[in-house]
């Protein structure tokens, strides 16, 4: 072997150990790579062995409350939040629809209204974009900014028509589905809840949870696009009003709100935020339609606002002016998002109905929001195989990955920013199921060998499993429950998404992901058994011996 080649081994070696590992003097026999730049230079040799992965049924339902709806953290250390709204149809994994449903709380307990006889003017509903964090960049498209700006002579300001000057900034949302021409637009639809949200109650944390609804309180037409709004006086250039960016619907039902709420001035319904959440039950935004596009929205930055005039008496002279309240929909309230499926027909559910646990499938079906997973294993006899290689041949592993190739049937979001994402976690599955109160970080996470690789062309992943095999050939150990044990070759579980994080990176926990809300999907190459595919799923291990 060439000293560049030599060389390059080293470099390998040194960022996947570490110098301790590459540069150790004595002689172990129990350490992957013994003395293998002692003397003669090391020989790279790459061998590949089959994988049995096999499509995994998630029953199209996911932990979906507000504890999983979290992005990331922000600067301050709050939470960031995403929600998803839309349909989307296509025949691989068939029909998929958004709702959401929140609790909702008064501003203050035993609110007054300003003064007598309220009356209701209007109802508007914000939906608002997600913040920007580590785990989440594409809420909607910045490149393809539009502004309008115009003048209006009567713009009412404190009662008097006022000369201004309006701006609205326009950005079309990133969604994944149908995008334009017919799909532009869907009808959303807003709707009084009439299930009281139990936060402490485990199925109204999911994603099928049984909420059911009451009065429509106001139905719109999203078209795509989120605005902001800024409306200064042309006189001298002080701000009058200024709308965040988002979309907003005026609800239609404003005797609901009447009826409900200011009607309801003094007594016990609206005394505390205990009993209003048990009266006001809360609010469901859905969509009529089943194949237009998936977006993203912030749940803690909703915004319902209701408009109103009441009497106000100075010096002898009653005037009706009008103010707001707004609602609190934050992060004290329940949150959750509810996904339905359709898989009628489909490829997903024929691969998920013929599912081969034990040989594996030709084709795996990855999709978020509590669509299917896929489990991998590492077959013993593979481990046998490089135990001996180890052992025999003292050999060092400076590599090993799980290459799967991308299905060419995978849908493409062609329109909009494709941001596909997983994360690898182990799972000891001792009934054939996951234990997701028993997930765990792959060990070469957790040593900072990072997750997977994506190759575009000719479109596979490599999922990192170099310190994963190490453990396994070299027979370390791990503690369970203050007993050393052989660290046992567990399943590894592929899923949509990608880990939360704070600001500087640092992973929020093995369960805070963002697979509750990722819209993605994808089909991977799976299995094949006569091993004739050059795409079909193998475990690909790299290993170094002296000459």
């Amino acid at each position: 072997m060439t000293h560049n080649l030599k060389r390059t081994f080293a470099m390998l070696l040194l960022a996947i150990f570490g110098s301790t590992f590459l540069y150790n003097c004595e002689p172990d026999p129990d350490s992957l790579g013994e003395q293998l730049f002692n003397g003669d230079a090391a020989q790279g040799n790459e061998i590949s062995y089959p994988v049995i992965a096999y499509n995994y049924n998630n029953n199209d339902s996911i932990r979906s409350d507000a504890a999983r709806l979290i992005s990331g953290l922000s600067e301050s250390g709050a939470a960031s939040t995403v929600g998803v709204l839309g349909a989307f149809t296509e025949n691989q994994f068939g029909m998929q629809r958004a709702s959401y449903v929140t609790q909702l709380r008064m501003p203050v307990d035993n609110y007054d209204f300003n003064g007598a006889n309220p009356k209701v003017d209007s109802v508007v509903l914000v939906v608002r974009p997600p913040a920007n964090t580590t785990t989440n960049t594409y809420f909607f498209e910045s490149d393809s900014l539009k502004t309008n700006t115009f003048d209006k002579s009567d713009f009412p300001v404190d009662g008097v028509a006022t000369a201004v000057s309006i701006e609205k900034k326009t950005y079309p949302v990133r969604k994944y589905g149908k995008i334009g021409g017919a799909s532009k637009s869907m009808k959303i639809n807003v709707h009084e809840v009439t299930t009281f949200l139990d936060a402490n109650d485990d199925k109204y944390k999911r994603s099928n949870a049984p909420v059911t609804t009451g009065e429509l309180l106001g139905s719109g037409v999203f078209n795509g696009n989120i605005s902001s709004v800024s409306i200064t006086k042309k006189s001298d250039n002080s701000v009058v009003f200024t709308g965040n960016l988002g979309f907003r619907m005026k609800l239609s039902n404003t005797d609901f709100f009447q009826t409900h709420i200011l009607d309801k001035k003094g007594k016990p319904e609206l005394q505390d935020a205990a009993n209003f959440i048990r009266y006001f039950k809360g609010i469901k935004i859905s969509v009529d339609e089943t194949d237009k596009y998936l977006y993203q929205f912030s749940p803690n930055d909703l915004q319902l606002i209701m408009y109103y005039k009441y009497d106000k008496t100075d010096n002898g002279t009653t005037t009706r002016p009008q103010t707001s309240l707004s609602f609190n929909l934050g992060s004290a309230n329940a949150h959750i998002g509810l996904y339905e499926y359709d898989r009628t027909g489909s490829a997903a559910a024929t691969a998920l109905a013929g599912s081969n646990p034990s040989e594996g499938d030709a084709r795996l079906f990855v999709q978020g929001m509590g669509g299917p997973s896929v489990v991998m294993k590492i077959k013993n006899e593979t481990i046998a195989d490089l135990k001996k290689i180890y052992v025999e041949k003292k050999a060092g592993i400076l590599s090993a990955k799980i290459r799967v190739y991308v299905d060419p049937a995978t849908w493409k979001n062609t329109g909009s920013t494709e941001d596909r994402r997983f994360t690898l976690l182990t799972n000891p599955m001792t009934t054939n199921l996951i234990d997701y109160s028993a997930l765990k970080f792959t060990s070469d996470l957790t040593n900072g060998l990072g997750l997977y690789y994506y190759k575009e062309n000719p479109g596979y992943y490599d999922f990192v499993v170099t310190k994963t095999i190490k453990d396994l050939v070299e027979e370390k150990k791990e503690k369970v429950d203050e007993v050393e044990q052989l660290i046992p070759n567990k399943p590894l579980i592929i899923t949509a998404g990608t880990f939360a994080a704070n600001p500087t990176g640092a992973l929020l926990g093995v369960r805070n992901t963002t697979r509750a809300f990722d819209m993605n999907r994808i089909i991977l190459t799976g299995v094949d058994k006569t091993n004739t595919n050059a795409k079909r799923i193998q475990l690909m291990v790299t290993y170094g011996t002296k000459k």
